[in-house]
């Protein structure tokens, strides 16, 4: 088989090594930041799949993706429902006790989580975190705090990218893209 394509600086990768649970912002990570509205008023969501699959091979590799955002709507039930994310705050924007809550539930601290954020609100998470991410669209605020800043835009793969980076750190990577391979 031929090496992984991917390649994260040895720097980068130690300070995500021991991370065991990764959260996620909505809006701006997940999605590209824009606020679609249905003629009935309801919340409409675009999400990538590359970003799905990557928050379900964190799973298999023993890293719990979470999910804390300030809104809340179907669309973004029924899609992290359907990733299988079970630990999940919505409509919070306090978002710190919200993610403290999740790692009391896990067993975890601070040096074991990673985040990934992109405004103001996610700072708390992001700068207690041991590794903390950002898309390129972040605020100047955010991208000045955080370790590394994703290639790919939000909802364009840039949660993905997080979740490769957490897999190559943990030593996954390789053997997650074999057993696809095969």
């Amino acid at each position: 088989m031929t090496p992984p394509a991917l390649n994260f600086p040895p720097e980068t990768l130690l300070r995500a090594q021991d991370v065991r649970v990764a959260f996620f912002d909505v809006d701006g990570v997940l999605t590209d930041g824009g606020l679609y509205f249905g003629p009935d008023g309801e919340a409409l969501k675009r999400f990538s799949s590359l970003d799905g699959h990557g928050l379900k091979l964190l799973r298999r590799a023993g890293i719990e993706p979470a999910v804390v955002t300030g809104r809340d709507s179907a669309a973004l039930r029924n899609r992290l429902q359907a990733l299988g994310v079970q630990h999940v705050r919505y409509g919070t924007e306090d978002k710190r006790p919200a993610a403290e809550a999740i790692l009391h539930a896990l067993g975890l601290d601070w040096s074991q989580a990673a985040a990934m954020g992109d405004d103001w609100p996610d700072l708390p998470v992001l700068r207690r975190c041991a590794f903390a991410v950002a898309p390129p669209s972040a605020h100047a605020e955010v991208r000045a705090c955080v370790h590394h800043i994703t290639q790919a835009a939000a909802g364009y793969g840039a949660a993905r990218e997080f979740c490769d980076l957490l897999l190559v750190a943990s030593g996954r990577y390789a053997s997650l893209l074999a057993e696809a391979s095969a």
